[in-house]
């Protein structure tokens, strides 16, 4: 079995898992566009496509994505740039033709093992634990994209797929 897992945002990352393990965790790739003389960044969705598309080639069962909201006092250019990086991991995930489950965070952090409340540093506490060989992914506070997606692709490795 192979599951795609999902934690979407322009810090967020992709991570295949197996029943074997972890096989591969890649960042949500990115452009840095200048607007109006800032530096912005957007989600790099050929890069996106290509990366989920070599992958597919592999025979993903299923992905697994974080259900996510629009959170108070989150400002509405970000949530707009969230919804951008959102809606373009699903669009890939469809046009690969990869079967797609939405799961709430409390749900897949459950049923991992994370306590209910715990910050994201939990994740890569438990990342780091159940996949000791591949520590370096999860290491800087900055990694905890990473390992949510890891966990994600668990939680649906471990509801077998469906």
């Amino acid at each position: 079995m192979m599951i795609l897992g999902v934690d979407p945002g322009l810090s967020g990352a992709l991570a295949l898992v197996s029943d074997a393990g972890l096989e591969c965790v890649e960042d949500v790739p990115t452009l840095e566009l200048r607007r109006g003389g800032k530096t912005k960044r957007e989600p790099d969705l050929v890069r996106l496509g290509a990366m989920v598309g070599g992958w597919a080639a592999l025979g993903i069962d299923a992905a697994y994505v974080e259900q996510v909201n629009a959170m108070p006092g989150q400002g509405v250019s970000s949530m707009f740039a969230f919804g951008k990086v959102y809606g373009g991991i699903l669009g890939v995930l469809a046009a690969h033709c990869i079967p797609t489950h939405l799961v709430v965070p409390g749900t897949w952090k459950k049923a991992v093992g994370i306590k209910q409340g715990a910050g994201k540093d939990a994740s890569r506490a438990k990342a780091l634990q159940l996949w000791p060989a591949h520590g370096a992914l999860f290491a800087r506070v900055r990694d905890d994209g990473r390992a949510e997606a890891s966990l994600i692709g668990l939680y649906g490795v471990r509801k077998g797929g469906a």
